[in-house]
Formats: C-alpha cells, structure tokens, sequence
C-alpha cells in the first residue's frame, strides 16, 4: 500500500478525520509564493478558528519551496514534496503525538527502533528543558544515548512573536554502516524524517513567554525521504516515486542515469513542480514576477538540462514526462487530470519563448565576444547574458569553451551574490508572514473579498467567479473570471455597492454545514476540492455566501472606506482589482 494511505488509515483509527491537501498556491496569504509546510493552510485554525472537522486532522500536503533551487540535482533535495500531517487543536499533546509516531514508524512501517534516534529542546533562560518530551521517548524504549538535546533546532516560533513552542525531531540511520550508540546529529547518516512541534506557549511583543490557554500538536513527515528509507536506497531518485520518471528520461535521451544525475534529476524534479504549479486553479502562467518568475525558470532549467544531454528541446520531450508524472499523481490530486490540457499548454508555450530567448542570447553573445580583451568575458557581460537573456552561466562556460574563450565565473558569482541581497532585502517585507501575519487588517481586507466579488456579481455579471487574491496589511488584490476591461462606470458602481453594504452595518454569519448542502444552498467557493465534507459558510446579509476558512470581522462596520486603486488584466479572461481599505 501506498505510504500515504497507510499514514492517513492509520491515523484515522486514531480518531482523525482526513482533510483534502490545499491548492499549492497559498489562498489570502502573502507571506509566501507557495504552501511550503503541510501546517501553512491551517493558520486560522492553529490561530483558534474552529475547524468543521474537529479537534483531530491528518492530511497528504503539496508543498513547494524554492529557496534553494541551487541544491537540486543532489540525492535528497526537491522542489515540490509531499508532507504527511496530523494534527491537534486543543485536544490530545505530548504523549499521544509522540507516542503515535513512534507507533506508525515501528509497528506500521516496521522500522527497527535501533535505527531511530530523537533531538529535543534543551531549554533556555526563558523555557525550561522539555522533560516530558524525554520522559515519554524513554518509556517507549529509547535509551539516553539516542536522546540529544539542542536550542536553536528545537523549538519553532513563525516569527517574531507569537504561538510558539519546542518541537522533538525524530531521525533514521540510513546507512549499511554499524549504528553508533551515541546519536550525533551532526552525523550526517542520520536524517530527519519526523517532526511533533508542541503550540504550548505564546511569545508577547515585549519578548514574555505565557503558556497557550489551549495547546496545538502540529507534525510532519516527507513522503519522498521516507518511501527512500522504506525502499533501503540512498538516491531518492530510484525510489518507486520516481523511477518511472528517471527511465523515460533515459529513453528519451538515451543515456544512462548512472553517468548523468545530475542533469535527470533537475529535469525530473522541475517537471513534476511545473506540472503541480501549472494545475493549480490559481491558473499560474509564467511570467517575470512571484509564482509565475518560479515557473519560468524551473521549465527554462529543465529545458537547458535537457540540452546538455542531447535531448532535442524541439521535440515532445516535456510533454512526455509530464504525462508520466500526471498519471502517477492524479488519484490524489485530480486537478491534474482536470487540468491536463493546461499545463501541456504551458510546458509547450514556454519552450516555444525559451528557444526564442536562446536565439538572441546567442546573437548577443557572438557580438560580445568578437573584440574581447585577453579573450576572458568579464563578470558584467556574464551576468548580463544571465540577468537580461535568460543564460545560467553553465551555458554561457559550455559556449565559451568551444571557442577557447575563458569566464571571470569568481566575478560572476560575486555580480550573482549581489543581486540575491538586493532582491532578498526588497521580498523580506513581503514574504515573511507565517501565523505572525494574519492581524487586523488582513482579517478586514479578507472580509472585504467577499464583499467585492459580490458586487462584481452584480454589477459586471453573475458568471464574475473570483480566480485568486492577495491580501497584506496595507491592501487587497483581488483576482477574477472577466472578459472585458471593466468601465469607469462599473468600477464606479462596483465601490458604491461595496460601501453601502458596509455603511449598512451587515452581520457576519458563520455556519457550519455539510458540503453538499453547501454547495446546494448557494454558497461559492474558489477550490472546491480542498474542502472537507463539512465546511465552514459565511453569510453576508442576502448577497454573499461563500465556502471559506476564515478569518472574518463581526460586522461590515468595521471595514471603513473602500478605495479601488486599479483595475487591469491578470491573464486570459482573468481580470484584477487592487483596493484599499481607508479610514473613514
């Protein structure tokens, strides 16, 4: 049986209800492109939103991270995973979670308890030694030696400040070596597949710690590390997740794996990411900014990795490996099967760009290089033909050495390094979020997106369905089906509705309803497939109900004044608005 049907069966007959993963791209959160973590969509509920399906959660997760695409093509290390969770709110703790995953790791997966070995939070001066956490792992059999204790990887805060807590790691040998006896997670045999983080305190603004009046168990576990663990291989490249992938690969090529790794595995890891990015709802194309930028350049690196092994970039090549990967993965995400005809499409109109991007970075480069001095390219036009033409510098080195022309690469790195600070201090702002960035402006302006898509209703069409949103503390981009530029006249109309409706001092009303009855009753949804079979409605007077975790203000009077900056296009038949919410 597959891992994550034996983890979801097995914490079901713990009493958890199974949740559907949630889109890729995370709903009303800015704080980042992408769901990175299987706990990032239960925000609201980990903050003390109630949940329609109790106290108890397990889930499969989608999640992508792209703050070390440079680590793709090691053994280990992918762009999209998927994380196993479960999860309390406010119900069972320590010794359940902890004694649950020593369960489902030895009696389920049959894992041998000498090849486990545990970290936990030593304390500092503001929070004791967790000794429950250590007491329970030696109950269960694990001796003082596998037990390690660290501060700065045991214990997890979102930000700042905030819920927060310590968390115990738990770590398999995955090597034919003899297992030490003493445990060093410095050891690098060792690798972490489980992790229980304990929501028991909160960290106040002026840096206090109280405890939490209702304490959160938040898990998680890779399914690409462990199904590798399982299979006793060390490359998670020729584990069944991904062996099918890596052998069309070799067809396609004919090459072999064994002699170019690296190359397969960037092609294989970026396809499957491009494929679950494109069939989003979301409706993500590339482009030259936030998911769609990350889009671009996993397909335009897949492309330029397929080149290096002789593949013809002309041919089917993507569309090939994407159909292998969307007929592994569409029985637990049927989006990809919904949505097949898309990412085709966009796989497709995305090498058709990047081949045209090559053409004139290669006429740029041979003008460049004919009056070279010393016959070296220097660290500017390097990362000019990176930055502006869409060149990696591997391919400008593999050009350059067939015409015995040397690279200033030290100073390209440099020039590269530069640019990363630049563009990591201007995005600090915009994407540090976590459970910190769900206040009181967020909460208004993700109120007011159900006000405005029913105005769009009303004002532009009743077929007006919102397609994604936006929200920081300072404004609201709302996204939405349109196929026409809005008028002055509608935009106008538009915000006069949704301030009446404010001035109106309309109650908000939550309800909580199977989701049949929801879906029968009227209420609307953006993804319908990441709801649970019973869900939360929020009813705004006669003209809004919609499907949606939340959070929400009480009343509409709490909104102030709504202000549509701008209106414009998003992409085919997607329009956005950009709104404000001012003081009255």
């Amino acid at each position: 049986m597959n891992l994550k049907d034996l983890y979801i069966d097995f914490f079901k007959s713990k009493g958890h209800k199974q949740i559907p993963s949630a889109p890729v791209v995370p709903e009303n959160d800015p704080s980042v492109l992408f769901n990175t973590a299987g706990m990032q969509p239960l925000i609201p509920y980990l903050m003390g939103e109630s949940h329609p399906y109790g106290k108890r959660l397990c889930d499969y997760q989608k999640c992508i991270r792209t703050n070390d695409l440079d680590t793709i093509g090691d053994a280990y290390h992918h762009t999209f995973f998927e994380m196993l969770g479960n999860w309390s709110l406010g119900d069972y703790f320590k010794k359940e979670a902890i004694t649950w995953s020593f369960e489902f790791l030895t009696s389920v997966l049959k894992i041998p308890k000498e090849k486990l070995a545990i970290t936990v939070f030593a304390g500092n001066e503001l929070i004791g030694e967790d000794k429950e956490s250590i007491e329970i792992w030696k109950s269960l059999g694990i001796s003082d030696k596998r037990i390690c204790k660290t501060v700065d990887d045991n214990f997890w805060i979102a930000g700042e400040f905030g819920p927060c807590g310590p968390d115990t790691e738990i770590f398999y040998f995955r090597s034919d070596d003899e297992i030490p006896e003493e445990f060093d997670p410095e050891d690098e045999r060792w690798v972490e597949i489980w992790n229980n983080v304990f929501m028991q305190y909160n960290k106040t603004k002026d840096g206090k710690i109280e405890d939490l009046p209702k304490k959160n168990v938040d898990t998680g576990m890779g399914v690409e590390r462990t199904t590798a663990i399982l299979e006793g291989v060390n490359d998670n490249y020729i584990s069944s997740l991904w062996i099918d992938v890596i052998k069309k690969i070799e067809e396609i090529s004919n090459l072999p794996y064994s002699q170019n790794e690296k190359s397969m595995r960037i092609i294989a890891d970026h396809i499957r990411t491009a494929v679950f990015i494109s069939a989003d709802n979301s409706l993500i194309k590339p482009s030259n900014t936030d998911q769609g930028y990350i889009l671009r350049r996993l397909i335009r690196r897949s492309i330029r990795h397929a080149k290096k092994l002789g593949i013809d970039i002309n041919s089917d090549f993507m569309k090939e490996i994407a159909l292998v990967i969307i007929s592994k993965y569409e029985k637990y995400y049927k989006e990809l099967k919904q949505n097949k005809e898309i990412v085709l499409s966009v796989l497709e109109q995305e090498k058709i760009k990047f081949n045209r991007t090559l053409e004139k970075g290669l006429r740029e480069f041979d003008k460049n290089t004919k009056n070279l001095v010393d016959n070296k390219i220097d660290a500017s036009l390097a990362f000019r033909l990176y930055d502006t033409y869409g060149f990696p510098i591997e391919l400008t080195e593999e050009i350059a050495r067939e015409r015995n022309i040397e690279v200033d690469i030290d100073g390209f790195y440099q020039k590269f390094k530069e640019h990363q600070e630049k563009s990591r201090t201007a995005s600090a702002g915009k994407f540090k979020g976590g459970l910190a960035g769900n206040g009181e402006m967020e909460t208004k302006y993700h109120t007011a997106t159900h006000l405005l898509n029913a105005a769009l209703k009303k004002v532009v069409s009743e077929d007006v369905h919102q397609k994604g949103s936006n929200i920081t503390s300072e404004r609201m981009r709302f996204d939405f089906s349109c196929d026409h530029k809005l008028t002055d006249i509608e935009k106008q109309k538009t915000e006069e509705l949704v301030n009446k409706w404010i001035n109106d001092k309309i109650d908000i009303i939550k309800k909580e309803m199977p989701k049949e009855e929801a879906i029968k009753s009227g209420a609307e949804c953006m993804f319908i497939e990441k709801y649970p079979d019973m869900v939360t409605v929020y009813e705004i007077g006669d003209f809004s109900k919609e499907l949606c975790g939340g959070p929400h203000v009480k009343n509409t009077k709490e909104l102030g004044h709504f202000k549509i900056i701008k209106e414009e296009s998003s992409s085919a038949g997607v329009r956005r608005i950009k709104a404000v919410l001012e003081e009255k």
